[in-house]
């Protein structure tokens, strides 16, 4: 399986971090976190991760998120620092958003540990239901070309020039163009979800364009 990578989780580890374990003393320690995880055999079934996995997850979640919560502040800084190059907040922001599933402005680690484990280790139709749904800003089941513009936009703006030194202003305009052409299939002018995962199984050049996205969560 590939390695648990993302940028909320690769900070050294604090020395007074803690594994989630049976013991007592995780017990104790939990009680005095804000949010506290679900147990982890509920986690290891809802996930493809496993205990020890998820251990060490909790351990770099807690580590940067010490009350057990994240926010949509905190998810920016992070990701702010990985990508210095580029301006990565409006990205942040539409991931915040894409992780936050209850939408109640904060991310638990069941959240985070969820949706990681369909971009690491999911199938190809649920990784592009997941990016189906960060595409989907308004949550309202239709991607619209308005929608898959600002998520571009906001991917090439956090990348910044290094990376695409050549890119002209109108790139992200163009992509979207040709991208959102090829998904509206009935051209109703929306993009279902059914559209959005027929197209991009059937068009090698949408999928490979998909694994920046993978790239940088």
């Amino acid at each position: 399986p590939p390695p648990l990578s993302s940028p909320l989780l690769s900070s050294p580890p604090h020395p007074h971090a803690f594994s989630l374990t049976d013991s007592a003393d995780s017990d104790l320690e939990l009680s005095m976190v804000r949010h506290q995880p679900e147990g982890l055999e509920q986690l290891q079934a809802q996930t493809k991760f496993t205990r020890k996995e998820l251990q060490s997850l909790y351990r770099g979640f807690k580590n940067e998120c010490p009350s057990g919560l994240v926010d949509e502040e905190t998810f920016k800084s992070i990701y702010s620092q990985f990508f210095p190059q580029g301006d990565a907040t409006t990205y942040a922001h539409f991931l915040f958003n894409a992780f936050d599933m209850d939408r109640n402005g904060s991310i638990r680690f069941e959240d985070f540990v969820i949706g990681l484990s369909v971009l690491l280790r999911g199938s190809v139709t649920e990784k592009l239901r997941w990016a189906f749904n960060l595409y989907d800003i308004n949550k309202d089941g239709y991607i619209t070309k308005e929608e898959m513009l600002a998520i571009m936009k906001s991917i090439y703006d956090m990348m910044g020039r290094y990376t695409f030194p050549c890119v002209k202003d109108d790139a992200a305009f163009e992509h979207v163009e040709k991208f959102f052409q090829k998904m509206d299939r009935n051209r109703d002018g929306v993009v279902t979800i059914d559209e959005f995962i027929e197209t991009c199984q059937k068009d090698e050049n949408i999928m490979s364009s998909m694994q920046l996205f993978e790239n940088v969560i």
